[in-house]
């Protein structure tokens, strides 16, 4: 049984976050994840997650200026201080709601930079990452984010992933597979899934191109949710999509698929 979760960074943004989780439990869900939740104190989070009966399944590692255009943390030579602390606040956040899987986001080459010291980097954070994740408990993931929405983002494609999990060697680290991202690095998303279910913690939908939910693209998710279904992944499966309209008139798919 896929265990569905939605996304409050991207979802119900018509409202503050703090109000999001209330919205997330009218539409029927039992999870709910978020990007980066350091704009909300532990408590006022663990206070929504217990009023709405809710499980906060995924969170973002801190990824420095990344969001803001700049390179991030993870693979950046020179940042290795400053991606400790980002991994000492996310244990902090996820020990204290029980969040099982905590995102890491690789970041951008620097223009002036060459690729190798950069994934070099990656490798050696991600490991110093997995172990201190490990020790909690914690399942550390990775994501691939396709290159036209973040250029020069360090980890674009699954052959790229792979090539990380072979570097770093820890059983605890897996991919983060957001269907939307393969889709635009031109994937077959159904098949990056069987080949690599064993290597995937944590999954993710949208449409392609617009990022919106499904059915307004080009995915037919119909085999891929069913695939999903009858397969032993055992992670979450989390909607992180712009919506097409207000966020509350788009969860068409959610009778559809999952009914």
């Amino acid at each position: 049984m896929i265990k569905l979760a939605v996304n409050l960074s991207m979802i119900f943004t018509e409202v503050p976050l703090i109000e999001r989780f209330a919205l997330a439990r009218a539409q029927g869900f039992s999870h709910v994840e978020i990007q980066f939740p350091y704009e909300l104190s532990i408590e006022q989070i663990q206070t929504q997650l217990t009023v709405h009966d809710l499980t906060l399944c995924l969170i973002n590692a801190p990824a420095g200026d990344l969001m803001q255009g700049g390179n991030g943390l993870a693979g950046i030579p020179g940042k290795e201080i400053e991606f400790r602390q980002a991994v000492d606040q996310a244990i902090v956040y996820a020990n204290a709601l029980h969040v099982p899987s905590v995102n890491i986001l690789a970041g951008r080459q620097p223009q002036d930079a060459d690729l190798l010291p950069c994934l070099n980097t990656l490798s050696s954070n991600l490991k110093m990452a997995c172990q201190m994740f490990s020790a909690h408990g914690i399942q550390p993931v990775f994501e691939m984010i396709n290159g036209t929405d973040m250029p020069r983002f360090l980890i674009q494609n699954i052959a790229q992933a792979q090539e990380i999990l072979e570097a770093v060697r820890h059983p605890a680290l897996k991919m983060q597979y957001d269907c939307y991202h393969m889709a635009m690095m031109g994937e077959n998303i159904l098949e990056g899934l069987e080949e690599n279910i064993d290597f995937i913690g944590h999954i993710q939908f949208a449409d392609c191109p617009a990022r919106q939910e499904p059915d307004t693209g080009k995915i037919d998710y119909a085999p891929i949710f069913s695939w999903l279904k009858q397969s032993r992944y055992a992670g979450y499966t989390a909607a992180e999509y712009r919506p097409s309209q207000a966020s509350e008139n788009t969860f068409a798919w959610k009778d559809k698929y999952f009914t």
